[in-house]
């Protein structure tokens, strides 16, 4: 159960909090966003397979800094060549292509084995989604679904294999029963589950409420800040938690919030106390517990804030 479900909302603030969450995500500019958003790049692909491709390696890639993470996605796809299905399905010429390719722990090794191994699971299942959709059937659980995935792409390309004990392989596809928030599986799993709205991409037919949120740093601080965790960690069983709070408010499409909450969090730098300049026409400031209470100074000052728009 969530953290909120625990607290037993008053019907007041559970719709307070419901249309905090609504007005940020109806008020995100989505188009302006995705294009400063690593899935940005997906969509610059037509075939599913290649969003696949793309979509993995862009997740994969998902750590550190965004417009570092762009810069070395737009490298790595110029390397692979307009069309990286083709290049992804030749091993040798794959690892070649990739050869001087690095980002923080990695190297164009790892990515080359990655989309090699996840190619070769395309051609043998028909599709990533293909292969986690019978596992999922089979299990019930999006992990036991998501490891049986990684573990085909694994060992189909040989990720891992000669390593030299680096961290770099086993970091770009971890193991999603290690008790990690898996953030960046979670997040390829949002973009290929749920419904095509000019973000999620919609191409596996599964239903959106067994996803889990993606959980990084803006994320977690706004789930505590709102209430919806009081975990400290990000772990897979904070993960858990955030999205049962969210699923208070949709609990057919929990993560539907994500990406409009987790640009809030990185366009506000959200903090872990009260900020008047950080904090200055946030959109969760209302229910946010570092501005709410009977305190009637914490009113004003919400209020006041309200008025500025964000930056």
């Amino acid at each position: 159960m969530s953290t909120l479900g625990r607290m037993g909302l008053s019907p007041t603030r559970r719709q307070a909090i419901f249309e905090a969450l609504e007005s940020v995500r109806a008020t995100t500019d989505m188009a302006a966003r995705r294009e400063a958003d690593p899935v940005g790049f997906v969509h610059r692909y037509a075939d599913p397979q290649e969003q696949e491709l793309v979509g993995l390696l862009a997740a994969g890639l998902a750590f550190g800094n965004v417009k570092t993470i762009r810069h070395k996605l737009a490298d790595a796809l110029e390397r692979l060549g307009p069309r990286p299905k083709d290049t992804c399905g030749d091993a040798a010429g794959a690892l070649a292509r990739m050869r001087g390719f690095t980002h923080r722990v990695f190297v164009g090794d790892d990515v080359a084995r990655l989309l090699v191994g996840a190619r070769a699971v395309q051609r043998r299942d028909g599709s990533l989604g293909a292969h986690f959709g019978r596992a999922y059937g089979a299990s019930g659980d999006l992990r036991v679904a998501l490891g049986s995935m990684c573990n085909a792409i694994r060992d189909a390309g040989g990720l891992g294999v000669d390593a030299g004990g680096r961290r770099g392989p086993a970091h770009l596809l971890p193991d999603p029963a290690a008790g990690s928030a898996n953030k960046r599986m979670m997040l390829f799993l949002r973009w290929m589950i749920r419904p095509a709205d000019g973000v999620d991409l919609g191409l596996w037919s599964l239903p959106t409420r067994i996803l889990v949120c993606p959980v990084d740093t803006h994320i977690h601080k706004l789930a505590k800040n709102l209430g919806f965790t009081k975990r400290e960690d990000t772990s897979f069983r904070t993960a858990q938690e955030i999205t049962a709070s969210l699923a208070l408010f949709d609990p057919e499409d929990p993560v539907k919030y994500d990406f409009a909450l987790c640009h809030l969090g990185m366009a506000q730098r959200c903090p872990s106390r009260r900020d008047p300049l950080r904090c200055r026409g946030c959109g969760v400031l209302p229910v946010c517990r570092h501005w709410t209470g009977r305190d009637r100074r914490a009113s004003s000052a919400v209020r006041l804030l309200l008025t500025s728009a964000p930056r």
